[in-house]
Parts: structure tokens; sequence; C-alpha cells
């Protein structure tokens, strides 16, 4: 609900999430496999988790500084641009299997006839842009993806667990953080994105 960070961990994943688990390799390096670990223990929460928050982050009811993004499919953009309309940001990152589970869900919203009240952009957290390419390529998502291979967005937004969503208001305000995989489309979904920008979907 707006006003507060939700962990929604998606608890014991199914052979089908398994599979999708085993289709990207975890990149070698030791970023990567902390972030996978801190990925997997957000599937299986089933309560809301205490964690530590990251170097800088912004919290729920604060404004998000302005930052430049590194684009991936599409050019560079600054996070003021998207100033004047309601944001949500999902980070992702290509080793992740939740990350991959909910990514047609974020497709179909975007697609959505109440989509054009809100913008919807993907921020990988990858340390190299080409395995996040073939994970949107895929993946098979429309909307705009960027690379943040420095932390700064990471760190900002406090991605420690993947995957996370983050709600923005049109002031550049967070309303609200979403730790886990969840169906971006479904009916609770569409209510509580409504919720928090007082949109009609």
């Amino acid at each position: 609900m707006p006003g507060r960070t939700t962990n929604n961990g998606i608890g014991r994943p199914s052979s089908a999430e398994i599979a999708v688990r085993g289709a990207f390799r975890p990149l070698a390096s030791k970023r990567a496999f902390f972030l996978s670990g801190l990925c997997l223990l957000g599937v299986a929460a089933t309560a809301p988790m205490a964690f530590a928050k990251t170097p800088g982050e912004v919290a729920v009811g604060a404004v998000l500084p302005d930052a430049t993004m590194t684009g991936l499919t599409v050019p560079y953009r600054k996070l003021s641009d998207f100033r004047g309309k309601p944001l949500i940001i999902n980070v992702w990152a290509s080793w992740c299997g939740p990350c991959r589970a909910e990514m047609g869900s974020l497709e179909r919203l975007s697609r959505l006839k109440g989509a054009s009240q809100f913008t919807l952009i993907g921020i990988s957290t990858d340390d190299h842009p080409e395995a996040a390419l073939v994970f949107v390529q895929r993946t098979g998502t429309s909307f705009g993806h960027f690379i943040d291979q420095r932390l700064v967005l990471e760190n900002m937004l406090g991605a420690d667990r993947l995957p996370l969503t983050v709600l923005v208001d049109a002031q550049g305000r967070v309303v609200d953080k979403i730790v886990g995989a969840r169906e971006w489309d479904s009916p609770e979904s569409l209510k509580l994105i409504g919720k928090a920008f007082r949109i009609r979907l």
C-alpha cells in the first residue's frame, strides 16, 4: 500500500519457476553472486523481512534526486525527464529468475488502455550490457530499459533484493516500493497502482 515498502515474496517456487531460474547463468562476479542470493530470498519470503538499506537510498515519501541513466534499449535520459507523469521503475537483472517471470505481466501492463497515464521503465543491474540485452530480447518487452553499471540507481532505489518495483508520483516522490515478482496486470496490482497514483485503470 502507498507510503510503505511492500515485501511481496511469491512463496515456494514452482517447477516452472525453477526452470526459468535455470535459463540464465549468474554472472561471474561477487556482486552478481551476492545479489542472486538476495533475489532468491525475495522470492521465498512470505512475510516482511528487515534488510539493510543501500548507501544513499531514497525512502518512501522522499523525492528522488536527478540522475543520468545509461540507455540499454533507449537513449540516455535524466530521471527528471520523467517528471510530470507517474513513473513505474522495475529494477531487474538477467540472472534473476523472478525478474524474468514477471516481465510478461509488465509488458501487458504497459499495453493497457490506461497505461498512457503513467510511464514504465526497466533498469538492469547487470555488470555487462550484452547479458542485459539478451534478457530483453528473450522476454520481448517493448518499454524502455536502462542499465545501472555504476550502482547509482540501484543504491538510490534500495535494490538490495530483486526484482524491485518503485512507484514514483508525477513530482518525483517515492510512493511505494514492492519487493518480489507479481502479476502486474492482475486486478490486485492494478488496484495498487491506481491507489498509489490516484488514477483509474
